[in-house]
This record gives C-alpha cells, sequence and structure tokens, in this order.
C-alpha cells in the first residue's frame, strides 16, 4: 500500500487500546501515516482498524520495559528515512494497592515503563528532532502528577516524573522548532484499572471519561503547542487547580479516599 512520502508520520506507543489507540485515530484522521506500538497482539487488529481510516500504518510488537525494545521501535519507525514529525509516548501501566504488598516486578515495571523507556524513547527522537527544528512530542502523564498516590505509589510518581520531564524538556527546547507537551487524563474508562488491580477503588468503580475526548483534546493540545492539558471533565480542571494550592499532606489523603483497597464498596 503506497502513499504519498508527503505525508507526516507519528509514532504512537501502548496504541493496541485505549487512550493509545485513540490517539492514532487523531493522527491518522488529520493526515497522518503512523507507526503504532503495543507488546500485545492487540496491536496488529488496531492498526487493521486505523488503515480504514485512509493511513499506511506499521505495527510494531516491542516491549518498551526493555531497552531492545525501545531500540527495535525507533529503528523500525525510522528506516525508511521519514522524519517522525509526531510521537506520543503513552505506553503505560499501573500497580495498585499497599507497597507493602504488591509484588516488586510489578513496581519496578511500572518504572521501566512509565519512566526509563519515555526516557530513552524521547532521547532518539528529541535528537533527531532538534536537529531538524522541527516536530511535536507529547507524554501522556495525568492529574496523579500534582498529587502524591498512596496505593498506587510507584504510578503517581512516576506520572510526576513524565509532567516535570516534558516541561524541564519544553524550556530546553523552546527556540528550536520542537514542542513539547503533557497530557494530563483524569480517571478514564480503559483497562487500566483491571490491570493495575484497582477495580475494587473508589477512583477504579467510578464514573470515567470516554478515551476517544481524552485524545481529542489531546491532539488538539498537541497541534496548538500548548505546553500541558487537563483533559476530560470539567472535575479534572478543577482537581489540577486545588492541586496547586493544597498541602501535600492533605492531597495524599485525598488521594487515599480515592485509590485505597476496598473503598469503591463505600
Amino acid at each position: 500500500m503506497s502513499h504519498d512520502e508527503g505525508r507526516p508520520r507519528a509514532l504512537v506507543t501502548g496504541a493496541s487500546s485505549g487512550i493509545g489507540y485513540e490517539l492514532a485515530r487523531q493522527f491518522a484522521g488529520h493526515g497522518f501515516d503512523l507507526v503504532v506500538n503495543a507488546e500485545d497482539t492487540g496491536i496488529d487488529d488496531a492498526a487493521r482498524e486505523l488503515r480504514k481510516l485512509g493511513a499506511s500504518v506499521e505495527a510494531v510488537r516491542a516491549d518498551l520495559t526493555a531497552e531492545d525494545g525501545v531500540e527495535l521501535l525507533y529503528a523500525r519507525a525510522t528506516a525508511d528515512g521519514r522524519p517522525l514529525e509526531a510521537v506520543a509516548i503513552n505506553a503505560g501501566v499501573g500497580a495498585g494497592g499497599p507497597f507493602t504488598e504488591t509484588d516488586l516486578a510489578g513496581d519496578l515495571r511500572v518504572v521501566d515503563l512509565n519512566v526509563r523507556s519515555s526516557v530513552h524513547l524521547a532521547k532518539l527522537c528529541v535528537r533527531d528532532m532538534a536537529a531538524r527544528r522541527r516536530g511535536r512530542v507529547l507524554f501522556t502523564s495525568s492529574i496523579a502528577a500534582t498529587q502524591p498516590g498512596p496505593f498506587e505509589a510507584t504510578y503517581a510518581a512516576s506520572k510526576a516524573f513524565l509532567l516535570s520531564f516534558s516541561e524541564a524538556l519544553r524550556e530546553e527546547l523552546k527556540d528550536s522548532g520542537v514542542t513539547v507537551t503533557a497530557l494530563m487524563p483524569g480517571p478514564t474508562d480503559t483497562g487500566f484499572f483491571g490491570r493495575a488491580g484497582m477495580e475494587d477503588t473508589r477512583v477504579g468503580s467510578g464514573k470515567k471519561d470516554d478515551p476517544a475526548r481524552v485524545a481529542e483534546q489531546a491532539y488538539e493540545a498537541l497541534m496548538n503547542g500548548k505546553d500541558h492539558v487537563v483533559a476530560g471533565s470539567v472535575k479534572n480542571r478543577a482537581m489540577a487547580g486545588a492541586a496547586k494550592v493544597m498541602p501535600e499532606k492533605a492531597k495524599a489523603q485525598a488521594h487515599r479516599r480515592m485509590a485505597e483497597p476496598g473503598s469503591g464498596d463505600d
């Protein structure tokens, strides 16, 4: 399937479902060709659906918690010499429960995927973009980045890392032609809470935002070169605003009420 070489190309990680899939749909719907990544076989189904929107789509199955997975993805995404105009560094996982009881491997997987792979992929993409003096980078952070996250401690910390990292890169790159945007969704209707073992929590069992709407707001913010976007409901924006003035201890207590195992039964 040959496509116009003039079409821009975007790379989206964690694109087999949820916000990542919807981000890929936004790019495809706005004339981008795609390289999409996930570690599961669902990425092939996602790619088939995305091609129906008229995009050329390459699916790359790779586990980004491994360094060679990140290297493989980047090599495949740039193999034909076409530059990446945009990258959505979106792949992420959570681990819910008391830190004393959660599985160490699960906690380290959160760090390896959400933090380490994001830094690694950003290093490869941003160097290229800065050299070309054009490009757009989106990091999927979270409103969890604005507060300590008891009972998902590694996850909230990883999202705080991504928010800080994206804001720092943005300042470094401000005269380079490369923009950096942090996406900060609230609870969204994806498989996240099930995978994180958080379905019995208040946040996991409560009302959630539509991932398609979150992705639409993210795409718009990215194309407008905004520094961040609090996506989803008005409640999320209120929470992000309140987080600027609340003490950390109060935020931690509020998060506990949302994320403590069994809180969904209240």
